[in-house]
């Protein structure tokens, strides 16, 4: 089939170098010169695990291109994913749809004969409908089936969960679009990936419920962590404890400093706003979100209890920046709370982390980015372990003991055991782990 993908961002780079994958004829669509350029270029201005060598191999074989020009591929393609942005508006927490509306007149104006349009981009319940509208007021003669189709992508694990995924979602409200988008996803078939029709408004509503519950798992076991704290329990042996029962699941059961990236956080904030619009409060996500927007900065607080009390004029030394491993995504990271507050109560920040550190200095003034954990760990008062990559999972306790000024490691991801570290001369303070 040929597919036209706007929007060479995350989820559309990911969906169309896995499309092309499929052996289907793709183009990716954007509208920022730079990026597009890097593409055509060879290289991916993203980190995912495999993508870049997908995206070459697809390219040299003809199977995956790139351009600047929406109007053609829309008009020679079977199906058109919108996979654009949807950043949370400034003030209120709604999706801002701008770029999926100017989407949506793009495919109006280009589409030639019965055309798919498939939202992938995480959007609010309706968004199908107002873009069908927009179709339709942008060109009446326009003959498309709008469907919502979610993506369920793990960043660090994009690639697999295309291609082995839990489930396939496909909202639709026009039938004729069921047999295009089982042509597009038949590859799967083989692995017997579930497949789910449902209507369009389902579809969306069903995106934003699966984030919703996963974040509420994470902001559950950060406070039975704090609890833990007050009475001297081992969150990590409660999340076993619950794992086990069938009926709850080990994950999305680990204890840590917040939730962040770029679904979580903004989709929590969306859907509460679709809720109170809809005059059916969320109130259980509401706690998760004001929950999770003060975990971040309650860390930056155990930083400054390891330090006896304050931070003034002492270094900080900050391994992992992203919000989780193998991305360079920065956004809502923890780790950016945990800097701020951490520099507005006094310290010098000194920070690594293997693939974020370019993100992050678009992000964060006066912070020294070193290039090895050690170098990063040179003189600090105290280092503290924010995101969990494999490069710190095994760190040379007796080195990093030789170069710090006060031998002091705040484990936020309970990577290490406090015997180990004591045992090497640490100061040691983790989370949800008795002492």
């Amino acid at each position: 089939m040929k597919i036209a993908v706007l929007g060479a961002g995350y989820v559309g780079l990911v969906s169309g170098a896995c499309f092309a994958d499929f052996g289907h004829e793709v183009v990716c669509i954007d509208k920022d010169p730079e990026r597009v350029a890097m593409l055509m270029g060879g290289r991916v201005p993203i980190f995912e695990p495999g993508l870049d060598d997908m995206v070459a191999r697809n390219q040299r074989d003809g199977r995956l291109s790139f351009t600047l020009d929406a109007a053609p591929a829309i008009a020679e393609a079977d199906v058109v994913f919108i996979a654009v942005g949807t950043p949370s508006r400034r003030g209120d927490g709604r999706a801002d749809l701008t770029y999926v509306f100017s989407a949506a007149q793009d495919i109006a104006r280009a589409a030639t004969g019965f055309t798919v349009v498939v939202t992938k981009s995480t959007v609010p319940v309706g968004t199908g409908d107002a873009v069908q509208r927009i179709i339709r007021d942008t060109r009446p003669e326009a003959d498309v089936a709008v469907v919502s189709n979610p993506e369920f992508l793990r960043e660090g694990a994009a690639i697999e969960d295309f291609k082995r995924p839990d489930r396939i979602v496909i909202g639709l409200e026009d039938e004729r679009a069921r047999e295009p988008m089982s042509e597009v996803y038949r590859p799967l078939f083989v692995n017997q990936a579930p497949v789910m029709f449902t209507g369009r408004r389902t579809a969306e509503l069903i995106k934003y419920a699966a984030n919703a519950f996963l974040a509420t798992k994470i902001t559950f076991i950060n406070e039975m962590a704090d609890l833990c704290e007050a009475v001297g329990g081992n969150v990590q042996e409660v999340a076993r404890g619950i794992g086990l029962d069938n009926r709850i699941g080990g994950k999305f059961l680990h204890a840590g400093p917040g939730f962040g990236g770029s679904c979580f956080p903004k989709d929590t904030r969306a859907l509460v706003e679709t809720a109170r619009e809809s005059g059916a409060p969320t109130r259980l996500v509401e706690a998760v979100v004001a929950v999770n927007d003060q975990r971040k900065k309650r860390m930056a607080e155990k930083v400054v209890r390891a330090c006896g009390g304050s931070v003034a004029g002492k270094t900080i030394a900050i391994l992992g920046l992203t919000f989780k491993p193998n991305t360079d995504d920065m956004r809502e990271s923890p780790a950016l709370d945990v800097v701020h507050e951490l520099q507005q109560a006094g310290a010098t920040v000194r920070a690594h982390d293997p693939e974020g550190m370019e993100q992050a200095a678009k992000l964060m003034t006066g912070v020294l980015f070193c290039d090895s954990p050690y170098h990063c760990a040179e003189g600090a008062d105290a280092v503290v372990l924010v995101t969990e990559w494999d490069t710190y999972r095994a760190l040379d306790l007796d080195r990093l003991k030789t170069i710090v000024n006060v031998p002091v490691l705040v484990d936020l991801r309970n990577v290490y055991r406090r015997p180990e570290v004591e045992r090497h001369g640490f100061t040691y303070a983790d989370v949800g782990r008795g002492a």
